[in-house]
This record gives structure tokens, C-alpha cells and sequence, in this order.
């Protein structure tokens, strides 16, 4: 490990001892993941997870986050949200990730005081503040800690200190709330968000790492890596046949490939 990543790491876990106890925001990504262990390693059982389950995270996402807290007796705390249903959210404007972070975090808060943990923290890391994420606002405005931030930590670093713990997320592909994948002002419905999580999962489990599947009405739009077009177009009927039967009348390849964000593309007004 360089220099500067230990720099970095002490002084994280040094804002960790200084907080005292916490109540981690944990989806099972790269960042929770590894603010996760950190936590655990550094306050003991002053650190817990608090887990959201809701129709906007993979199943496949919250087992694993079961998976992780159970493999590192971390205590856990699922609760059930019930996003749709926050006043805007389902109509999807352009603040829709603001609204629902703020409810989701708003009961992190209520379930951290309920146990008796003074400080709620997400993993949130520098990369994260060059985008396009109303959901910064709702965290600044509700004080949550963001401990990665506070020691600089980029996600290629996060990436790195994770593969020195031998941690299984060091290489997983990231990862985003399944309402990011519909075009802004498109009603989001348990249906639609549903059909997401199947397509998904099928491409997930043909082998395809780091993937989307936007929705633009009826039209599916794939994203994945350039690397694997090839491989995608070699699977283009039983892509397409279960696409189509998941209620998709058009299945388009993006040759732009993957990109994190890209339906923020029409909020810069730009073509991209």
C-alpha cells in the first residue's frame, strides 16, 4: 500500500474514532462495502448497517448485503421502503433521487436513534461530486456524515484498498438504483421496475458484467461494455426474446457502450 493511500485510510479511520458510533448506509456496493468493513474493523459493534429493500434495489443486491453482514457478524437493519410512494417520486422528474434520498435517509436517521446510534454515514467518495446527483443535497441538508469525502478517497483508491482486504466487491461492477434506468418524467411503476431487474438479471447471469438496460417507453436500450458487443450480438435472439417478453417492443444495442449517468445527457441539453 502507497503512501497516500495510508494517509487516507488513518485518516478515515480516524474520523470514524472521533465520531464514535455509527449506523452505515449499506446497499452491498464498492463504497458501503468497504466504509462497511472499515467501521466494523475500527468501532466494533458501535458500527451497524441500515439497508434499505425496496422496489428500486435488485433482490440479488440485498442478498448480498445479507450475505456480507452475516460472513462478518456485522448486525443489520432491513427495512422496508416504500419509495413509490414518496410524494413525487413515481412521476420521476428531474429531482427524483433528492426526494427519495431524503425519505430513505430521513428513517435511517429515525432507526439510528432508535438503537442508539448518534451518526448516520454513506459512502458517498470524491468521484461522486462531478455528476449529476440531487441525492447530494438531501444528505448535506439531513447532516449525514460522508467519511469517505472527509478522507478524499476516489473510487479507483476505494477499489484498491479493497482488493488489499481481500474484500469480494474490490471488483464488482457498479452499481445504481433501478429508477435510474428510465428517461426522466416516465411514470415509474412495480412493473416496470421489475421488468428491469429480470433483463438485467438475464444479462447478468449470461455472463455480462457492467451493464444497463434503459428504458425509454416501450424501447430498451443496452448498455454495456465495448468489449463485449460481440458477444452480445451472438446473443441477440434469446436477448431479444426475453427482452420482448418482459413487455419491451423495441431492444437496441447503445454503441456508445456503458456509461454511468447517461440519461443525465438530456438535462446538458447536449446530444452525447
Amino acid at each position: 500500500m502507497n503512501e497516500t493511500l495510508m494517509t487516507k485510510l488513518e485518516r478515515l479511520k480516524n474520523f470514524l474514532r472521533e465520531l464514535g458510533n455509527v449506523a452505515v448506509a449499506f446497499s452491498g456496493g464498492v463504497d458501503s462495502t468497504f466504509l462497511l468493513k472499515i467501521a466494523h474493523e475500527t468501532l466494533g459493534d458501535k458500527a451497524i448497517a441500515l439497508t434499505a429493500a425496496s422496489v428500486f434495489v435488485p433482490q440479488r443486491e440485498i442478498d448480498a448485503s445479507k450475505k456480507f453482514c452475516a460472513d462478518e457478524n456485522i448486525r443489520q437493519i432491513i427495512f422496508a421502503a416504500d419509495v413509490l410512494n414518496v410524494d413525487g417520486v413515481k412521476e420521476n422528474p428531474e429531482n427524483r433521487c433528492y426526494l427519495c434520498k431524503r425519505a430513505l435517509f430521513e428513517n435511517f436517521l429515525r432507526l439510528a436513534r432508535e438503537n442508539n446510534f448518534a451518526h448516520v454515514v454513506e459512502g458517498s467518495n470524491v468521484d461522486d461530486t462531478g455528476d449529476f446527483r440531487p441525492g447530494m443535497k438531501a444528505i448535506a441538508e439531513l447532516e449525514i456524515k460522508s467519511p469517505l469525502l472527509v478522507a478524499e478517497l476516489h473510487k479507483a483508491e476505494i477499489r484498491a484498498l479493497s482488493r488489499e482486504m481481500n474484500l469480494s466487491t474490490a471488483e464488482k461492477p457498479s452499481m445504481a438504483c433501478l429508477a435510474s434506468r428510465f428517461v426522466y418524467g416516465e411514470l415509474l411503476t412495480t412493473e416496470k421496475l421489475s421488468a428491469v431487474e429480470t433483463a438485467e438479471n438475464f444479462l447478468l447471469d449470461s455472463g455480462f458484467k457492467q451493464l444497463r438496460v434503459r428504458v425509454h417507453g416501450k424501447l430498451a436500450r443496452i448498455e454495456i461494455l465495448p468489449e463485449d458487443f460481440s458477444r452480445l450480438i451472438e446473443m441477440r435472439s434469446a436477448i431479444v426474446d426475453k427482452l420482448k417478453s418482459l413487455g419491451f417492443v423495441y431492444v437496441t444495442l447503445d454503441l456508445q457502450g456503458f456509461r454511468s449517468g447517461s440519461m443525465n445527457a438530456t438535462l446538458k441539453g447536449a446530444i452525447q
